[in-house]
């Protein structure tokens, strides 16, 4: 199975609040997911990011690859 650590859109209509989780590849964006690993708010005063860095290393040594979105925020 190829996973993927990637955004899913939570929130409502013009409200967007993304999860960071690991899923399969092949689901689509807002699909079922394995775990969700942080989040990321861009309608906060100073756009939030919060994720779990043990888990985002373990996943990426078991060989999940990161959209480049993902890329970008974890790596501030």
């Amino acid at each position: 199975m190829a996973t993927v650590i990637r955004l899913t859109r939570m929130g409502r209509k013009k409200k967007p609040f993304y999860r960071i989780v690991v899923t399969d590849s092949r689901k689509r964006r807002d699909g079922g997911w394995i775990e969700s690993i942080g989040f990321y708010n861009p309608l906060a005063e100073t756009a939030q990011v919060k994720f779990d860095n043990d888990r985002l290393s373990y996943w990426k040594s078991v060989g999940a690859k990161m959209s480049e979105r993902v890329e970008k925020l974890t790596s501030k």
